[in-house]
């Protein structure tokens, strides 16, 4: 098989075991808790890295901000060979129970994307492989994190609903998605960010295995609506371990994954 387009990654390249962060710039430090890793490929905002991790092959990709993107990462990934994808990330949650730092383990999404829409039609579910969803879990209580299993909502837009209001327009459409975030809150959706949605889509479409969780960052019903320009620098609680803990996370899903496999 040829080089695949974007990713510059071929048949062998990446292991059966996929982990997938948004940025670019996290795979590197991902792929410093494997035994053993080696950077494949780097390309728009495509990096991989493959190696091991306790005795099992895993392979890291990120995908870029968003379903598009992250389409694209499945695709070529597929095409090489890899079944298994976790995607592992920050988000934000709607639950007041959940506090910055915990993990948001995603056991399906609610798909406010546009890209799955190209797939499949809106009612197909976008639902975690059960197996994942049970192994990250596992992972996320062995580690001593503090986890939550849910419905994530994935959109294509990260400031849409935090704008500083500058019209009387602004403000009925600030409002609007006040009500909305307080909408998905009281139905119980635990978390918001822009990836999962599509990640589950596909891989259900072509019968393989994903799930996902995500470090908590803030609570989006507590900014929503305040006064004054949304600031992710200054909302976000961006503690030193964060990154950490979502690289541990994902890691210690693939390897439950793997043993799990081993015995079959």
């Amino acid at each position: 098989m040829s080089e695949q387009y974007h990713l510059k990654i071929s048949q062998g390249d990446v292991a059966p075991y996929v982990l997938l962060p948004g940025d670019p710039g996290r795979v590197k430090a991902v792929a410093s808790y494997w035994d053993k890793a080696e950077l494949i490929a780097s390309n728009r905002e495509y990096v991989t890295y493959t190696g091991e991790y306790k005795g099992v092959p895993i392979s890291c990709t990120s995908t870029g901000i968003g379903c598009p993107s992250t389409s694209i990462a499945m695709e070529e990934l597929a095409r090489c060979g890899a079944t298994t994808f976790v995607r592992i990330g920050t988000c934000g949650t709607f639950q007041d129970h959940v506090k910055n730092g915990d993990i948001a383990i995603f056991d399906s999404a609610l798909r406010l994307d546009g890209s799955s829409k190209l797939y499949v039609p809106a009612e197909y579910p976008a639902v975690a492989s059960h197996e994942v969803v049970d192994a990250c879990a596992r992972a996320v209580r062995g580690l001593g994190y503090t986890g939550h299993v849910g419905t994530t909502r994935s959109a294509d837009t990260f400031y849409a609903g935090h704008a500083k209001p500058g019209s009387s327009f602004n403000d009925y459409w600030q409002s609007s998605w006040a009500h909305h975030f307080e909408d998905l809150k009281r139905m119980n959706v635990l978390a918001a960010e822009m990836e999962a949605s599509i990640i589950f889509v596909l891989a259900r479409l072509w019968g393989l295995r994903a799930g996902g969780c995500a470090v908590v960052m803030d609570n989006i019903c507590n900014v929503a609506g305040e006064s004054g320009q949304f600031d992710p620098q200054k909302e976000f609680d961006h503690s030193a371990n964060h990154i950490e803990r979502l690289a541990l996370a994902g890691c210690e899903t693939i390897r439950m994954l793997a043993d799990l496999d081993a015995k079959e």
